[in-house]
Formats: C-alpha cells, structure tokens, sequence
C-alpha cells in the first residue's frame, strides 16, 4: 500500500496536454525515515510540493509560448513541475530543482507519464553556494516566498545561477513579500517589472497575486569608442 494518496490529472494548453500525478491533497503526510524532518520540513509543511497549486498553473501558462530557443532554463522550487514538464514537451533546455525530498521522483514519475526526454533534477537549498548547478538565460519559478528569509536566500540564490544577460519570471500569489523582494533584485542590477495574468478561460478562478519579471542585462559599449 502507498503510503500516501495520490490522484491524476490532466492540465490543457492550447497545444498540448500535461498529465500530472500528484498527492490526493495537502494532507498527506510520510516521513517514515525522518528526511524532511531532518531538512526543515514539518509535517503541516510536507505536503505543499506535491499539490497542484494555482501559482503553477499560471506560470505554466506563460511558458506555454514562451521564446525557449537557445536558452538554458532553470525552474526553481520545481514542486510536481508542471512548467518544466510543458517545456521539456516543447524540446527546451530545462532543469529543475527543489528542496523537498520526495520532489525529484514524483517529477521523474510525470516525466515518464508524459513520454518526455529526462529532465535534470538537483536536490538543493537556496543557502548551497556549491550546487554545481551552472548558470541560466531563464528562470522560473512559483509561490516561492513564503516567509521573510526568503528574500535575501532566493535573491542570492537567483543572482549566482544568472547568466550576465538573463530574464527571471517569477508567480506571487501575495504573501506579502514581493516588494522587498525586488528591491533587493534592483540593488543587484536586475530591472523590475510586474502584471496580472491574463485569465485563459471562464471557468477560470480569479488570481490575486502577480507575475514578476526581473532582467539582468550586460552593459551596452559605447558606440563613440
């Protein structure tokens, strides 16, 4: 028996369909050898990764047609990977990480539901200055500030994985720390942005956060020399 509960579901775009597996709810709970525990997680906690959060979809949205040509992309707080798993339909450059310990194979096990090529995973924290992740032209992410020691962890986090020319979009549903968030960002050289998404249907939930947008870009030379 499983020692918690899934369900499956499909999420369409205009061009394609995502199958998700995902956990039933955000009451399931297993930590049978104390992993999370031993990460951070506690148990009111553990389940968050594994459900299909609204946040996601939204940003899965923009990636629906979003320009992926020649561009290394990074999803970070990956959770079921619902972007990742859009993007890696459309042949991108697509890596993905998270914090939560059960999230790499539940992103392998949607990988596997959708037939796509293997979407590189890492464990990592935000505070892990030797990731070995690289550098990206992109990246993504959903709901990733929950809590007030997110802005400066996730800010240096973004800042060592982006190429000198990089684009950040990033889905707050409004938990109230965003702002010092991209002010931080602009203090690292990154210009700001941020609009309410498009709702794609009218069965649509109203969303009341914001898609964030922050650019890194190389200082132009002087034509004059």
């Amino acid at each position: 028996m499983a020692p918690f509960r899934i369900r499956y579901q499909t999420i369409e775009f205009d061009s394609v369909d995502i199958h998700v597996r995902s956990l039933r709810d955000a009451q399931e709970f297993s930590d049978p050898l104390g992993e999370a525990e031993l990460l951070g997680i506690s148990s009111a906690q553990w389940a968050l990764f594994g459900v299909l959060w609204q946040s996601s979809q939204v940003l899965a949205d923009q990636m629906a047609d979003f320009e992926i040509e020649g561009k290394r992309i990074l999803e970070v707080g990956c959770g079921l990977g619902l972007s990742s798993l859009l993007l890696n339909s459309r042949k991108a450059d697509i890596s993905a990480t998270d914090y939560h310990p059960e999230a790499g194979g539940f992103l392998a096990e949607n990988v596997r539901l959708n037939s796509g090529d293997k979407i590189p995973f890492l464990r990592t924290g935000w505070a892990d200055i030797q990731d070995g992740l690289g550098t990206f032209d992109v990246i993504i992410g959903a709901d990733l500030l929950y809590e007030k020691q997110h802005v400066e962890l996730l800010s240096e986090f973004i800042h060592r994985h982006a190429n000198p020319q990089c684009e950040v979009i990033l889905v707050d549903p409004g938990r109230g720390h965003h702002a010092p968030f991209s002010k931080k960002m602009v203090r690292l050289g990154y210009t700001h942005s941020q609009s309410k998404p498009t709702l794609s249907g009218p069965d649509e939930k109203p969303f009341s956060g914001q898609i964030l947008r922050y650019v890194r870009a190389l200082a132009q030379p002087d034509a004059r020399g």
